[in-house]
């Protein structure tokens, strides 16, 4: 039996997990999750899975009310709840769902502990791959995407690593793929909040909108599989059930065709990149499909893909601010402080303005991280 812990449990990717857990408890136990400010979850899932033994929880108020009630259980909380609560698990893999910059050290900590991870936490790779794939060189640990588009390639690429020429990674293009520049100068949060094909977070639901997720892929693309930037593309795929395609030397494709439904790589990523029979998941024939449409990527009218591609050419520190700029940037877009185009822009701002550290370490990124958060929030405030 597999022990797991899973960060990020109230969330989307955490939530369809525990889908999974629930319906294969011969095969998997949770030892330990985290939930952010919806703890509410906390007694159900403890109802659920009687084996947890650590929980890590926003709201440290709450920790004396459930020490009393699950006096068995390590409650954590604070600055380093997270990793506390690593340290106290004796676990397999651990599932990172958490979104954003601290998803990063959590990654680091558990590799270096010798725990393999499974992680859709894309920020993690865009700003720590150097780091994260310096540790898994080591061949003690795993690393395993939850995303559906490296899925779909770790899926292609298995046993013809050596004939692959190109990656393509599929977009739905978002809400906003038929609007124009001028249209978009408009667009609402409640427009940008209504993705076409997923059920996802605010945060990467915005990335999706923008595209900087897809900027964000690659990059996880270029750390997960060696594969070098120049040879990733993106293709729209309004359908979103080609979920990505790998070109290789003999000019054929491979390419994974699924539902729109997350457990699916989750499964993948939670069997060690193992089909299993007999996982939660919505059912897709192809004749409700018949026809497939891609439409090339418009660099002009989504810019952030080329902006993400070039941070990571640049390299060193520069995907952290990529990151940290981008996370600011989208909740500003989502408090209304800032318009949907203004995302770009402040992006733009803080990469034409930092100064590049060559081989940043995992302390220097922190600092980075938290400069480029302190400098965009003045742009803004500054400029808007």
């Amino acid at each position: 039996m597999k022990k797991i812990l899973l960060l990020g449990a109230s969330g989307s990717i955490g939530r369809q997990t525990i889908d999974i857990l629930q319906s294969r408890r011969e095969d998997f136990s949770l030892l330990g999750f985290s939930v952010g400010n919806q703890d509410n979850l906390i007694v159900s899932l403890i109802t659920s899975f009687p084996e947890v033994q650590s929980i890590f929880l926003l709201n440290k108020r709450r920790i004396p009310e459930l020490s009393k009630q699950f006096p068995h259980i390590n409650f954590f909380s604070g600055e380093d709840g997270i990793k506390r609560l690593i340290e106290s698990l004796q676990v397999d893999l651990m599932i990172n769902a958490l979104v954003g910059f601290i998803g990063l050290e959590p990654t680091i900590l558990a590799l270096q502990q010798g725990i393999d991870v499974a992680t859709a936490n894309k920020e993690a790779l865009v700003v720590g791959g150097k780091l994260i794939n310096e540790i898994i060189a080591s061949g003690k640990v795993h690393l395993y995407p939850i995303d559906s588009e490296h899925v779909a390639i770790s899926k292609a690429l298995k046993g013809n690593e050596q004939t692959a020429q190109r990656l393509i990674l599929t977009a739905s293009g978002g809400p906003f793929l038929h609007l124009s520049r001028t249209e978009m100068t408009k667009v609402t949060v409640q427009e940008a909040l209504h993705h076409p094909s997923w059920k996802m977070g605010k945060k990467i639901t915005i990335d999706s909108a923008t595209l900087m997720n897809k900027g964000f892929e690659i990059i996880e693309a270029h750390y997960l599989f060696n594969f070098p930037v120049d040879k990733i593309d993106v293709l729209f795929h309004p359908e979103s059930k080609i979920h990505s395609l790998v070109y290789f030397a003999d000019g054929s494709y491979l390419a994974d065709i699924g539902p729109s439904d997350m457990r699916i790589p989750i499964g993948y990523a939670l069997y060690g990149g193992q089909r299993k029979v007999g996982l939660p998941h919505n059912d897709l024939t192809l004749d409700s499909f018949p026809t497939f449409h891609f439409e090339p990527l418009d660099d002009e009218k989504f810019p952030l893909v080329s902006i993400a591609k070039e941070a990571i050419r640049i390299g060193g520190s520069l995907p952290c601010v990529l990151n940290a700029a981008n996370e600011v940037a989208v909740y500003a877009f989502l408090e209304e402080q800032i318009p949907f185009l203004g995302i770009e822009e402040v992006i733009k701002w803080a990469l034409d303005n930092a100064k590049v550290i060559g081989e940043p370490s995992l302390e220097e990124l922190i600092a980075v991280d938290k400069m480029t958060r302190t400098l965009v929030t003045n742009y803004i405030k500054g400029k808007y």
